[in-house]
């Protein structure tokens, strides 16, 4: 484990850009950024163009560890190059910004009200690859929380903490996802059991553990404190969850020491046929707007 970067999570300001979006999503993001379907017509081609979106914002001077604490990359970024380095060494070396690698492969079924995440095959060895070959400081792992269920509820708290501590055991600290669905019909009461269930949990953790968590912003205010102040805990940071951009920075400044951790909302008003400079434009005051309402 990187220390230097463990500090920086743990007390530096800013918030993580999720630059995560995998196979499934990957379609929506580019359309999103300007690039339609037809722009492509293979799943290399299609990854190439999103690579090519992700070096955009990278690379760009607005991105930089003023105000971005950390990237979550999806496995093909960490595989691939910016200036001649994989992305990890871009990311640290230039931009000192900490790298991360999402490595849950999709969701489940729907049962009991939750979608647990997939199996991981080749879990050991992705891990191994990121610690010593990519040099990557932690992972994240989705799971999604759609109405209150007790039962559903503990099998998504005990699934993110079973691999959690697999991730650790490698070196690297994990950011555990249970998102609560923004359109949860019983989302605070969810979201109450659910930190209930975190912290049963945390309490069994052995002292040397290291996690970070990834949730969606809460609909009472500040639930989370308790829970940032837990010695094993790193940083709560928030996912924008399907709110617009301005509504997630208003939801989230609410939040004492709760940062953003936002992927779309990051990202949206940014286009491929933007010059470079109306490019810089939009992406540094997203960047802005999301930073200041991470430090309030």
């Amino acid at each position: 484990m990187n220390h230097e970067q463990l500090e920086r999570m743990n007390k530096g300001k800013g918030f993580i850009a999720a630059l995560d979006q995998s196979g499934g999503s990957t379609p929506k993001a580019l359309k999103a950024y300007g690039v339609d379907e037809s722009s492509y017509s293979s799943e290399d081609e299609m990854f190439d163009l999103v690579h090519a979106m992700r070096t955009r914002i990278i690379t760009n001077q607005a991105f930089s560890s003023e105000k971005v604490l950390a990237a979550i990359l999806f496995e093909q970024t960490m595989d691939r190059k910016i200036e001649g380095e994989y992305t990890a060494d871009y990311l640290w070396n230039v931009k000192k910004i900490v790298p991360i690698l999402k490595i849950d492969k999709g969701l489940a079924e729907e049962k009991n009200h939750v979608k647990l995440m997939k199996p991981i095959p080749g879990l050991d060895e992705l891990l191994e690859h990121a610690v010593k070959e990519r040099h990557i400081f932690g992972t994240k792992e989705r799971s999604v929380i759609l109405d209150y269920d007790e039962q559903g509820i503990k099998e998504v708290i005990d699934q993110q903490f079973e691999l959690g501590l697999k991730v650790f055991s490698h070196g690297l600290v994990p950011i555990l996802e249970p998102e609560v669905d923004i359109n949860n019909p019983k989302k605070a009461e969810s979201e109450e059991f659910m930190k209930k269930c975190i912290k049963e949990h945390l309490a069994k953790l052995a002292p040397d553990v290291r996690i970070i968590f990834k949730v969606t912003i809460p609909t009472k205010a500040n639930l989370y404190e308790d829970i940032m102040a837990d010695p094993h805990v790193v940083r709560v940071v928030a996912l924008s969850g399907g709110y617009s951009r301005d509504k997630a920075n208003e939801l989230l400044a609410e939040n004492r020491g709760l940062i953003a951790s936002f992927s779309r909302a990051l990202a949206d008003g940014l286009s491929a046929k933007q010059s470079d400079s109306e490019f810089t434009e939009m992406l540094k005051g997203s960047i802005e707007s999301i930073y200041k309402a991470s430090i309030s």
